[in-house]
């Protein structure tokens, strides 16, 4: 029988078997503790850029981060897996922070600044757009199309984390916990180093427009 040629996929299990040896010579117990329990403190709601895996650029282990990501890190109110992942990151994990977590030279963010057609994914970018329209005099104020790009990714991590604080979801959860924080921040390819650009607090307040009474 002939031996079938290696696949790329093939050495991504040999990895995994490799990694679940090294972490149990080192920690037998790991993952025992680890299927009995989540109880992670934080929700990190980044892009699904490949190069910003969000455990490796915080240090942090299996368990520690429960993770949502999309292109260009968006929350949307008819997304309803994003509502979802929040509800249960909230309500059931308690989760003490959110993250929302872009990164510079986003594809998506640099994609909605041009008007190119990309068929689908333009109705996903079109909230970008918005977030572009809100802040084009401070955003064209740039000299340099990388500015322009990053300064718009900064905003929209921002927008994002309003967004977020619109939603019932957070807003009953501040009301009763006080709590989730939920902190902005932007990630640098460059130098690997995070940016918090903004954060919110149940002690924050929207405009009275987005404030529910009845929670």
């Amino acid at each position: 029988m002939k031996t079938k040629p290696s696949k790329s996929y093939d050495k991504l299990i040999e990895n995994n078997k490799e990694w679940a040896a090294s972490v149990v010579k080192d920690d037998p117990e790991f993952f025992s503790r680890l299927s009995n329990v989540q109880k992670p403190e934080f929700l990190w709601i980044g892009c699904s850029d490949s190069r910003v895996p969000a455990d490796r650029i915080t240090g942090t282990q299996p368990g520690e981060i429960f993770v949502h990501r999309n292109i260009a890190n968006m929350v949307i109110h008819t997304d309803m897996n994003l509502l979802a992942v929040l509800e249960y990151a909230v309500d059931h994990l308690e989760v003490s922070h959110i993250l929302v977590c872009g990164h510079y030279g986003c594809g998506g963010v640099k994609a909605a600044m041009s008007r190119h057609n990309f068929d689908l994914i333009n109705k996903w970018i079109r909230n970008i757009k918005d977030v572009y329209r809100m802040h084009r005099e401070t955003i064209d104020f740039q000299t340099k199309p990388e500015e322009r790009l990053n300064k718009l990714i900064e905003l929209n991590v921002e927008e994002q984390v309003m967004n977020l604080a619109k939603t019932s979801i957070i807003q009953k959860s501040w009301k009763n916990k006080k709590s989730p924080e939920i902190h902005g921040w932007v990630y640098s390819l460059e130098d690997g180093l995070i940016k918090e650009v903004c954060r919110m607090t149940y002690q924050d307040h929207l405009d009275p427009l987005y404030e529910f009474d009845d929670l």
